[in-house]
């Protein structure tokens, strides 16, 4: 009797176990599907070679699972075929919406921040590079490559005229094709019917106007008077007397030369203002919005020379006249030779 009692037991304890595990699956697979896991929202970069374990480590390890066999649970039965580009884990996600995330290349924009002195092409490729996934050497070359840039309407002469300081939203992945892309639509939309023809009324294109910013911004950091220097050389154009500017003469020589001394004005260069007249074939850097803005809103005066000030602030002094113009260089290079 006992032993028919003791079997009856086990075999309802079994049964219940049966009854028990079942349940158990379906609650982990429904947690694995649809409960939020994650403690905080966390960002994730997939490069091309990165191990599934090491995902599935970061996922589990850095982005606070609650349940982190879960994670290791979903990763082993989707596995994933992994996408390189930046992703950003929701906390409210399951565990199982990462892997399709990654599976199917769902990734989050990153930023590609354009600012600073740009005036190389070689140090803009690895600004950007520094960014995203690409390498500098293929984005140097895309700058330089005379078939895509005409895609764009640009050339390796003037593709800095195509370049916008500004933030943009672009995947971590993009490759320099669609960066450039990303340049065009903003530049289109910089270049509205109102600032076309502001151009128009200055004779310039808008690839001008960039050729002239350009040179503007080579000048003067200081906002407030970038118009000002705008209007001394769109006045010397317009009177035919070459624009003499030293960033041009810089630019022949890839900046390196700290002074520009008389030997450097003789280089024999489209860019050198010195000997030809009028613009040069393209820019000598990226120009800013402010300077372009300058060159289509300029302060109408009757200036055609200007120096640094003595001041040494940054900014300065304007003339109409060139014995003017000798004075207030005189003046710079006392106050110069006083500080050295």
């Amino acid at each position: 009797m006992a032993t028919r009692f003791r079997n009856s037991l086990l075999f309802g304890a079994a049964l219940a176990l049966l009854l028990v595990f079942p349940g158990l699956s379906l609650l982990r697979k429904y947690a694995d599907r649809k409960l939020p896991n994650f403690r905080k929202e966390t960002h994730l970069y997939v490069y091309p070679d990165t191990p599934l374990s090491e995902v599935v480590a970061f996922v589990r390890d850095s982005c606070g699972a609650r349940r982190p066999k879960s994670v290791e649970r979903v990763f082993a039965q989707e596995k994933p075929h992994l996408k390189p580009g930046h992703y950003v884990v929701p906390a409210a996600a399951p565990s199982v919406y990462v892997t399709r995330m990654l599976q199917h290349g769902w990734q989050t924009p990153v930023p590609l921040v354009l600012s600073g002195t740009m005036r190389l092409k070689g140090a803009i490729a690895r600004k950007i590079a520094n960014q995203l996934l690409l390498d500098s050497a293929s984005m140097h070359a895309a700058l330089c490559d005379r078939e895509l840039l005409a895609s764009f309407g640009f050339t390796p002469q003037d593709v800095f005229s195509l370049l916008l300081p500004d933030t943009y939203q672009v995947y971590w992945t993009a490759t320099p094709e669609e960066v450039l892309a990303t340049q065009k639509k903003a530049w289109d939309a910089f270049w509205t019917d109102e600032r076309r023809s502001l151009a128009k009324d200055r004779d310039l294109t808008p690839k001008q106007v960039s050729v002239l910013a350009s040179i503007v911004q080579s000048e003067t950091n200081y906002v407030p008077e970038m118009p000002l220097v705008a209007g001394v050389y769109l006045n010397r154009l317009a009177i035919g007397q070459k624009l003499e500017a030293d960033p041009t003469v810089a630019f022949c020589f890839d900046y390196e030369p700290r002074r520009i001394l008389k030997r450097h004005l003789a280089v024999d260069s489209p860019y050198n203002t010195y000997l030809n007249t009028g613009l040069p074939p393209g820019p000598i850097c990226v120009p800013s919005k402010d300077c372009l803005e300058a060159v289509l809103h300029p302060d109408h005066h009757g200036y055609l020379f200007f120096c640094a000030s003595p001041a040494m602030d940054g900014t300065h002094r304007f003339a109409t006249t060139y014995s003017e113009h000798l004075r207030n260089a005189a003046a710079f290079r006392k106050a110069l030779d006083a500080r050295r």
